[in-house]
């Protein structure tokens, strides 16, 4: 795992939608020089985001030098079939105004955005977003493609499975266990364990319905 104390450097952008305008925006703030960005909607070639150039289509950024790459796609399914296909180096996004316990553990691949908190002891896995002002308390662990929308709060020791995504504004209360690939609504606080692939609304979060297995997006098979 890599340390959230990582000095900015040079990154490559996979994806060109609106959350990678947050990517980047947050990377040129902090300091990261953003080389490139790489879509597959031909329509984007040749455009930029806030002044980064947009190539395509993805698996161009193979012939790239080796440079940390950044997966600036919202869903995790589609984040998590770009990482298992693309064998690249990836990078991790610390906003400069983000706090990171020295104690806590950043996995490559994260970002975390303006505001962040992650407490003492903390274990953040690979390609998770941390959106901006959401807080993890100390002892927390989140797995891989984890997604905490804006103003997020966890209590100190909550465990996500991977893959799930919370929703703006969302609590969870201290020890609980979120399965792997859950919704948690926005506004909702958790305040009993959660198991995987279900939607999760309202206070207290009640489960309104399973989630199937979401197909792998196609168009990403670079093997």
């Amino acid at each position: 795992m890599s340390s959230a104390s990582k000095s900015p450097g040079t990154i490559l952008v996979i994806g060109a939608g609106g959350h990678a305008k947050a990517v980047v925006g947050a990377a040129k703030i902090s300091g990261y020089d953003v080389r490139a960005i790489y879509d597959d909607d031909e329509s984007k070639w040749g455009k930029g985001i806030l002044g980064v150039p947009i190539f395509g289509p993805i698996n161009r950024i193979l012939d790239a030098p080796r440079i940390p790459v950044i997966v600036a796609i919202a869903d995790g399914t589609t984040r998590k079939a770009f990482v298992e296909r693309l064998p690249l180096e990836w990078g991790t996004l610390i906003h400069t105004t983000a706090v990171i316990d020295p104690t806590a553990e950043i996995s490559p691949g994260t970002v975390a955005f303006a505001g962040v908190v992650v407490q003492a002891d903390a274990k953040i896995g690979p390609h998770v977003i941390l959106n901006a002002n959401a807080t993890v308390s100390h002892d927390c662990v989140l797995e891989e493609y984890v997604h905490l929308a804006p103003g997020v709060d966890l209590a100190s020791g909550v465990h996500v499975g991977a893959g799930t995504f919370f929703g703006i504004g969302s609590v969870a209360m201290s020890g609980i266990r979120v399965g792997c690939w859950t919704t948690v609504g926005a506004g909702a606080a958790v305040t009993a364990d959660l198991p995987d692939r279900v939607v999760a609304v309202g206070c207290p979060a009640r489960i309104i319905k399973s989630i199937e297995n979401k197909p792998l997006p196609s168009g990403v098979d670079y093997r």
